[in-house]
């Protein structure tokens, strides 16, 4: 039943109606007509008619009394991501996988909530650990009261703990980091996750390889810590190499992790070995950038028949820059699908063989003209750097000396040839491959690459992966594998949003609408009350999207 205004001439008439099904249809019928809208107002009647009324609506009562501060809170607790990781959580395998692993064992404290918990914090409020665990107490999730910091540290060394079984069938003469070639338990839950989802795979599996350096705040480890070349430009600490595997779905298929000192071009030939080992895929085709290729790398590749899209050096490499580059030939437009409303700029695409060696040389106009707007940025700042006589910052900036050449008597001036060397680079990457793919599927496939790039991306800056505080090898392994398992149910999450239409919608907004979806706990004499809030922006469209039931608006709890 509800309230409706009818109009009848110039006035309005309040009735009281309800609706019934008859014969197939929903149908309204007027119980009563209460009187004119205006005078019941002036009089307030309807004011009393609604009071009195609402002695027999406690539920109503009880809310209208919490928004007027007038009912002692007893808790309050985040709701909104919980409720929906939770249902990933789920729906993805991770809590059964888990729990089917640690019927092996016999912990004294529910591991799996631990995880669960670790995965939590990184997507909503990533930090360290111990962050964790005093944010913890304002989200509603099921059986962590009991948690505590401890226990995070051993499930994190249980995640990352070495199996008591053979690694032979997973070791590679290659492999980097010998004394890393054992098998742990995050592996067997990759492994497990995987099984689940096989049908995404064809007879041809294309997956996408990258790697990042992480850098750690201690020691970092016994044998992960290591000072090596660092992308995050701290060579002042030590680091360890994480890689990463995703599917053409985007779905994230396992990680690798090697000690900070280990060379990126070293990781891709046990990597790929593993993924056929470790998940059975018996023809695959390995995407990875420029920085995974070398000749050994190529021929091992080529000698086993694994099928590669790689990244080329076109400056540094001679066949690239000489023979590839200077090859005549019509490139070949390839129209890319619109993404989010916006149609990107088209690729132009052409084939060049070098004594049977394939290369895909792709060029991207809009591209092009950016980097001779840069270049000619950077000719302009140079000369006016010269006429001031500016020298020690131009030698020092990588930008400027590429430009440079010294006249004689030391003198700086800008190189002409260099600069026209540069132009042929403009808006152009090569890539090298063995497959009989076309050439604008070959490109098409290397730009998916930059999903993986991405999600580095996240890593390191939305989910956090840093602070690493860990001083123990298996518990880094346990404390970044939790960071993989967030990127698994992020793009779980995604997935679903994309199936409503709904992938416009911004990571850190959608968090903090969700994060206002909460559980009140109020008193009202003797009994005690939860309330639910209101689902703001886009958390109830999220919590549809996931399948997800928001919970009663006010529930009696005792």
């Amino acid at each position: 039943m509800f309230f409706r205004v009818k109009k009848s001439g110039p006035r309005e008439y309040l009735q009281i109606v309800e609706n019934r099904w008859e014969d197939g249809r929903s149908k309204q019928r007027v119980l009563i007509t209460l009187g004119r809208a205006d005078r019941l107002r002036e009089s307030g009647q309807l004011d009393s008619l609604l009071a009195s009324g609402s002695r027999f609506a406690e539920k109503l009562l009880i809310l209208s009394e919490f928004k007027k501060g007038t009912l002692p809170t007893l808790a309050s607790r985040t709701l909104g991501p919980a409720a929906i990781f939770e249902k990933l959580w789920e729906q993805t395998g991770c809590r059964k996988v888990l729990q089917m692993l640690l019927g092996e064992r016999r912990f004294q404290f529910p591991v799996e909530r631990v995880v669960f918990l670790e995965v939590l914090h990184r997507l909503v409020d990533p930090g360290s650990d111990r962050a964790c665990y005093h944010w913890k107490d304002d989200y509603a999730v099921d059986a962590i009261e009991e948690l505590q910091l401890h226990h995070a540290y051993r499930a994190m060394a249980w995640l990352g703990e070495p199996l008591d079984e053979d690694s032979a069938s997973v070791s590679e003469e290659n492999e980097p980091a010998s004394h890393l070639r054992f098998r742990c338990t995050k592996d067997r839950i990759e492994e497990a996750l995987f099984d689940r989802r096989r049908d995404l795979f064809s007879s041809l599996g294309l997956v996408f390889f990258d790697t990042t350096s992480i850098y750690f705040q201690g020691e970092g480890g016994e044998e992960l810590g290591q000072r090596g070349f660092s992308k995050d430009n701290r060579p002042d600490l030590k680091q360890m190499i994480v890689g990463a595997v995703i599917d053409d779905q985007g779905a994230p298929i396992c990680c690798e992790m090697w000690p900070g000192n280990t060379a990126d071009v070293t990781t891709l030939l046990p990597v790929v070995n593993k993924m056929k080992t470790r998940f059975g895929i018996e023809d695959v085709c390995i995407v990875a950038d420029r920085g995974m290729m070398n000749i050994a790398t190529l021929k091992a590749l080529d000698e086993r028949g694994i099928y590669y899209i790689l990244g080329t050096r076109m400056r540094s490499q001679n066949e690239v820059r000489h023979e590839v580059l200077s090859r005549a030939g019509r490139f070949k437009k390839v129209h890319r699908e619109p993404s989010k409303g916006k149609t990107p700029s088209p690729l132009e695409v052409k084939e060049v063989l070098v004594e049977g060696r394939r290369y895909v040389v792709c060029r991207n106009a809009e591209q092009a003209r950016k980097d001779a707007h840069d270049r000619q940025a950077i000719l302009a700042a140079l000369e006016e750097r010269l006429s001031h006589g500016s020298v020690k910052s131009m030698v020092a900036n990588r930008g400027y000396r590429r430009y440079l050449k010294t006249m004689a008597k030391g003198t700086l001036s800008i190189d002409l040839d260099k600069v026209e060397r540069e132009e042929r680079f403009d808006g152009k990457w090569v890539l090298r491959t063995n497959t009989d793919l076309d050439t604008a599927e070959v490109a098409l496939r290397y730009k998916q690459l930059w999903t993986v790039e991405h999600m580095f991306r996240s890593v390191k800056s939305l989910l956090s992966t840093r602070p690493i505080y860990h001083k123990c090898d298996e518990t880094i392994r346990g404390h970044v594998f939790c960071s993989f398992l967030a990127l698994l149910l992020r793009h779980e999450l995604q997935q679903r949003l994309e199936a409503k239409d709904l992938d416009d919608v911004e990571w850190a907004a959608m968090i903090r609408d969700l994060s206002r979806v909460q559980l009140v706990d109020v008193e009202n004499g003797s009994q005690r009350f939860r309330l639910r809030t209101e689902a703001p922006g886009v958390a109830g469209k999220v919590f549809q999207a996931c399948g997800v039931t928001l919970p009663q608006t006010v529930e009696q709890v005792t």
